[in-house]
């Protein structure tokens, strides 16, 4: 059974935003109905219940683009993950961070991994030496997130792209 709220009277604001005050809800359907506009129950716990007058298809539209612009600006933060082992050569070091360092320009958290095999898991400084070193050299762009833990047979720690400074304005 369809039901459908009865209400004698609304507060209504016209389609400058501007109130005109508690009216019956007969009146405000006309006034609508002559501006060639919706009636639209915008308050309804209010006493007297708010009602706007408005065009609800170009009311959802904007909703539409409002909430598409959103989920455009807010583009998901991926995490990157990059490995590393305790005997790494300086070239192969060298590469990595250059990758570490291309995501953290392209807006990307990093987690740094050092991977220990067997016996190098009792020298977890030779880990901690690394990601302090990774951290030192990029710390122009990122900041740590969470700083090194040893989880199972790895270290781990998160770095974080700094927000980019704003240029200082010019003197012309």
């Amino acid at each position: 059974m369809n039901e459908q709220i009865r209400v004698r009277h609304v507060r209504l604001i016209d389609a400058e935003g501007e109130q005109r005050g508690i009216l019956e809800t007969r009146d405000a359907m006309r006034l609508a109905r002559e501006q060639d506009l919706d009636l639209v129950l915008v308050g309804e716990q209010a006493q007297p219940p708010v009602a706007k007058l408005l065009d609800y298809g170009k009311y959802r539209y904007e909703l539409q683009q409002q909430t598409k612009e959103a989920r455009k600006r807010s583009r998901a933060q991926e995490m990157k993950a990059i490995k590393f082992r305790i005997k790494i050569d300086r070239h192969d070091y060298e590469t990595k961070v250059n990758h570490i360092r291309r995501f953290l320009k392209q807006g990307h958290k990093v987690k740094v991994t050092i991977m220990f095999r067997g016996r190098e898991r009792t020298h977890p400084e030779l880990g901690q030496e690394i990601l302090n070193r990774v951290a030192a050299d990029v710390t122009e762009i990122a900041v740590v997130d969470s700083s090194p833990v040893i989880a199972g047979m790895d270290m781990n720690m998160v770095l974080r792209p700094i927000a980019a400074p704003t240029p200082a304005p010019t003197a012309g």
